[in-house]
């Protein structure tokens, strides 16, 4: 007599619920390649494999699905395995995100508890802003300086539309907290050229608000880029967003023999800079000499004007000479601007 046959018996599972006991263990894909994000846009994320070398191409990638609940942003290095080809139509799979250098952070504003990544891995941060036409908002720049800060890069200051107005107060307000600052005319390429001489050989981010020309400053570094630019409206003073999302861009070769290793970073433009992320502690470490003398101040110091026996005070009193003493109170004043501008909201 024939067996009978269950024609289900090849479909079923080990377990008693009919599924197969899922594993912690994940698999290690040896084989994945190094990618770097330059552009994120609705869940599919355009890389650069083989970044500098002659083999390099762009890839687009998808997350693989232990990465749902995990952010990936432009600037980030990641592994990714699948179709690497970067054939029209391919699609690779990012499976780990690399350990990153630097996070570029914001909140919508002071009190807001949940944080923003702006972008990962660069060690510069560009605070592009008008000297005019829309007026400079020192606010807006003391807290992308804070957030720079506290994300360990360096800060550029550049100062668009010199031609409409003089930059000379805005200098005497920044290169005391040891902000580099570079001013451009529209009328200037060479001011142009200075500014690509700082991009050079760094990953570099522009932050700036709508209108201030940085979209014309990224086309005048990079031609291939085309960056829609906008206008500023008569009556706000306010320039309307024409990037919408964050892209990175390779600084092109200019010379024979330069090397290519210049990343700038283009975001779209904000009207604000919460800083309910950053820590009091890493504010002052950003002031090396600062940070020395406040360790005699009394536990909890806030160090702002008003803190009693902090010892800030008493070290610009101390200084050996007039000259010395204006060097340090304005290294002082500008610390505490920066930290009022962080405790705000308090």
């Amino acid at each position: 007599m024939a067996r009978s046959r269950d024609e289900h018996a090849r479909f079923a599972r080990p377990s008693k619920k009919g599924s197969r006991p899922r594993t912690k263990q994940r698999p290690e894909h040896a084989d994945a390649v190094t990618g770097l994000v330059t552009g994120v846009d609705r869940g599919r994320y355009t890389l650069v494999v083989a970044d500098g070398s002659v083999d390099e191409h762009a890839v687009v990638a998808m997350k693989a699905r232990e990465l749902t609940r995990t952010r990936v942003v432009v600037g980030d290095r990641v592994d990714v395995v699948g179709d690497t080809t970067g054939d029209q139509g391919s699609l690779a799979r990012i499976v780990r995100i690399q350990d990153r250098t630097s996070v570029l952070r914001r909140t919508a504003d002071d009190t807001d508890p949940y944080e923003r990544i702006v972008v990962a891995n660069a060690d510069q941060l560009v605070v592009v802003t008008a000297l005019a036409q829309p007026e400079p908002r020192t606010g807006m720049i003391d807290r992308c300086v804070v957030a720079a800060y506290d994300a360990g890069m360096h800060v550029l200051l550049c100062l668009t539309k010199a031609d409409l107005a003089p930059a000379d107060d805005l200098r005497a307000l920044y290169e005391p907290l040891g902000v580099d600052v570079v001013v451009t005319r529209s009328d200037d390429d060479a001011s142009v050229e200075t500014v690509r001489a700082r991009l050079l050989r760094r990953t570099s981010v522009l932050v700036g608000h709508s209108g201030v020309g940085k979209s014309t400053l990224i086309n005048a570094l990079v031609p291939a880029a085309r960056r829609a630019t906008g206008v500023v409206n008569d009556v706000t003073g306010r320039g309307r967003h024409t990037s919408t999302s964050a892209v990175a861009l390779r600084l092109p070769v200019r010379a024979e023999g330069e090397e290519h290793d210049g990343w700038v970073i283009d975001t779209p433009g904000v009207r604000s800079f919460g800083l309910a992320h950053v820590e009091t502690g890493h504010l002052l470490a950003a002031f090396e000499d600062l940070d020395e003398v406040a360790a005699d101040c009394p536990r909890g110091c806030t160090h702002l004007a008003d803190a009693p026996d902090c010892a800030l005070d008493p070290w610009v009193d101390a200084a050996p000479d007039d000259d010395a003493r204006a060097a340090r109170a304005a290294r002082l004043a500008s610390f505490r601007r920066l930290l009022t501008a962080r405790t705000a909201a308090a």
